[in-house]
């Protein structure tokens, strides 16, 4: 959520800045506003409501100069949506953008009005910049103001800061939300995320918790939370998606749908001998880990908790261990009785997830044998600070509504599955069956998205719907979450999903024929029993539209459509089924009108509680 950008250097910076922000839409925002002060100490601030194409209309109205600046767009978490509470924020000479959220704002605000300051915003960011002003008065530095004004703050921030009297320096702070350093020559840059910059460098330092950097054109200073000085290891980036690029595609999401063959085919890639899963794959040190591992405890949000709830079923069934799924939300503010031998696995696309984030903090004082991380974004918070590591290597993906970092987190779980069952019982035998399975992956996509213009014209009966009702059983049943979560997310109408044995215990009572009923049905051990569930809703008048393998025998009626998916080994099942509910979903959202890549209220990476 939100996006801040940053430079310190000798030329015009203003459009790296707005140029920045535009490739962090993806992220979710509702306001952008930009902030430049020149050789003169002059200080441009431009703030609008709506999409960063409002500012960088703006600024070609009324252009702006100078080399250092910072930018940012705002979710918003305190105060409506609205210029005047649009980053960046001002104090006299303090200007100030920031993600996260201050939890003492209220108290900051009231001792900051009684000493004179005048709050022009509603937000909690703007007593960063009062704070750092009140402090500059006794300090001798924007950086020794700062660092006495973190100590200060409670919550989570990633914050940047410029004193419009002295040019040649920003001063940044993180503490819970994720900030990089880019190097350039001459010149120095910051962001939220390595791809705002990656049109000027690709030399990056990823701050850690606590830190605070003062940055100038030709110098980095890094302190840690003690105040002392530090050195963070420098990382070259090989990222070269274009986030701003859909290629022939409408719209981010329908791109990353059919990157999904390729995305997983990267997965597997150099992962896989001929009859199992390298181990090296999840980091150094991974065998010896797996083979105390006698209980998995999963902790995740949204569409990663959804892929943990499958991994539930592989790990159990195939793995030979115990396996427990929790929302980290969830798991973070209770008290959990740690199984012995349990590896702690977190799962998020951007590695920055804030509760996921805690959750594996709080774990690391618990006694797990050791945690490891399914994440997308190399270098993020949640790679460093785990024992192993598997990157998905899902590249980029700019929509809101997950899908191919979804499909590619599958993959690694059910890798994980081979390397732990392998410690626990799993065959050589299937170990090969499994193997081929997984390899075989990429086509079976190929196959499903073939599906499409079937799933396009299936969408044009929900052009009415308000309400839709989603049903698997076994491994399915998650997917059948993944499906509601995504229908709800882009088309907002309201979905929800069942474990379909469930029916019985309240969902029949909604059924009619203004509720489509969503099925996903491939020919696995719990087929006959799901027909029942189909029969049941039948009877009821419901309108179902039925995923199934072929060989499942359902036939379309007046009452049922029936769009049959390829044939496809078990372990498979739930990522190939998922895709004809992307389509669904995504095919909707565009009859509804709604903006698929950012729907309304939502946000990419949630890095606040």
């Amino acid at each position: 959520m939100c996006g801040i950008v940053g430079a310190v250097a000798q030329r015009d910076v203003v459009d790296i800045l707005v140029e920045g922000l535009r490739r962090l839409e993806y992220r979710g925002y509702d306001s952008a506003g930009v902030a430049v002060v020149n050789s003169s100490g002059e200080l441009t601030r431009l703030r609008r409501l709506g999409k960063v194409k409002e500012l960088a209309d703006a600024v070609a109205a009324a252009p702006v100069t100078g080399g250092t600046g910072i930018a940012h767009t705002r979710w918003a978490t305190h105060g409506e949506p609205s210029e005047r509470n649009a980053h960046p924020h001002v104090s006299s000479n303090i200007t100030v953008v920031h993600n996260g959220i201050i939890e003492n704002h209220a108290p900051l605000r009231e001792a900051l009005q009684a000493k004179g300051y005048v709050f022009t915003s509603d937000t909690d960011t703007e007593v960063i910049a009062h704070l750092v002003e009140e402090e500059l008065k006794s300090a001798a530095s924007l950086l020794a103001a700062v660092q006495k004004s973190v100590k200060q703050l409670h919550g989570a921030y990633g914050t940047v800061l410029m004193d419009k009297t002295d040019a040649s320096r920003v001063v940044v702070a993180r503490s819970g939300s994720p900030l990089v350093i880019g190097l350039g020559i001459g010149e120095n840059f910051i962001a939220s995320d390595q791809l705002a910059l990656l049109p000027v460098t690709r030399r990056f330092i990823f701050l850690e918790e606590g830190d605070v950097a003062e940055i100038t054109r030709h110098s980095v200073r890094i302190f840690d939370s003690n105040g002392n000085a530090i050195e963070r290891e420098v990382h070259e980036s090989n990222v070269s998606y274009d986030a701003g690029d859909k290629g022939q595609y409408r719209h981010f999401m329908l791109k990353e749908i059919y990157e999904q063959p390729n995305a997983i085919n990267n997965t597997l890639e150099g992962r896989l001998s001929s009859d199992s899963v390298l181990d090296e794959t999840f980091g150094n040190g991974a065998a010896e880990l797996f083979k105390k591992v006698k209980h998995v405890q999963i902790v995740a949000c949204g569409t990663s908790y959804h892929s943990g709830m499958v991994a539930r079923y592989w790990l159990e069934s195939l793995g030979g261990i115990s396996c427990n799924v929790e929302i980290a939300s969830e798991f973070r503010y209770r008290k959990s009785f740690v199984q012995p031998n349990s590896l702690l696995v977190s799962i998020s696309q951007s590695g920055e997830t804030a509760d996921t984030l805690a959750a594996l903090r709080l774990a690391k004082e618990a006694g797990y044998v050791g945690s490891l991380t399914i994440c997308n974004v190399a270098g993020s918070s949640l790679v460093r600070e785990s024992d192993l590591a598997f990157m998905t290597r899902a590249g980029a993906e700019i929509g809101v509504a997950s899908t191919k970092a979804f499909t590619t987190q599958l993959v690694g779980l059910a890798m994980l599955t081979l390397a732990i069952g392998k410690y626990n019982g799993l065959t050589a035998a299937q170990q090969r069956e499994l193997t081929e399975a997984l390899k075989s992956l990429p086509g079976k996509l190929e196959q499903a998205l073939t599906l499409a213009p079937q799933i396009e014209a299936l969408a044009e009966e929900f052009a009415d719907k308000h309400h839709a009702l989603f049903l698997g059983r076994g491994d399915q049943y998650p997917i059948a979450m993944e499906g509601a979560l995504k229908l709800k997310e882009i088309s907002y109408i309201h979905a929800e999903a069942y474990a379909a044995g469930e029916l019985k215990h309240g969902p029949l009572a909604l059924i009619d024929a203004q509720m489509p009923i969503i099925v996903v049905a491939p020919n696995n051990d719990l087929l006959e029993k799901l027909k029942s569930n189909v029969e049941e809703v039948r009877a009821r008048g419901g309108i179902l539209y039925v995923f199934a393998d072929a060989d499942a025998k359902f036939q379309s009626d007046a009452t049922m459509r029936v769009i049959n998916v390829p044939h496809v080994a078990d372990i498979l099942a739930p990522i190939v089924y998922t895709l004809p509910l992307q389509l669904l979903s995504y095919y909707v959202a565009i009859i509804k009108g709604t903006d698929v890549d950012q729907p309304r209220n939502l946000a990419k990476s949630v890095t606040v509680e």
